[in-house]
């Protein structure tokens, strides 16, 4: 999957965040250290959602979404 994230210069490196995925955000020294650290949320954020889901009163599915 692809995610669009936004990322931004600050005086200490970069900051990124998933605006698809609420308070999934990270940072880096580098650009392509920011990248690699939101990739990383990134799948921790899909991870804890996916148990959190399957926790609640509730059957859980799947859909596909094409680009």
């Amino acid at each position: 999957m692809r995610y669009k994230v936004a990322l931004k210069k600050t005086d200490e490196g970069f900051s990124v965040s998933c605006p698809g995925l609420p308070g999934c955000w990270s940072q880096g020294n580098t650009e392509q250290e920011a990248l690699a650290n939101i990739a990383e949320a990134i799948a921790d954020y899909l991870s804890v959602s996916s148990e959190l889901a399957e926790t609640e009163d509730a059957e859980v599915r799947e859909v596909e979404v094409a680009a």
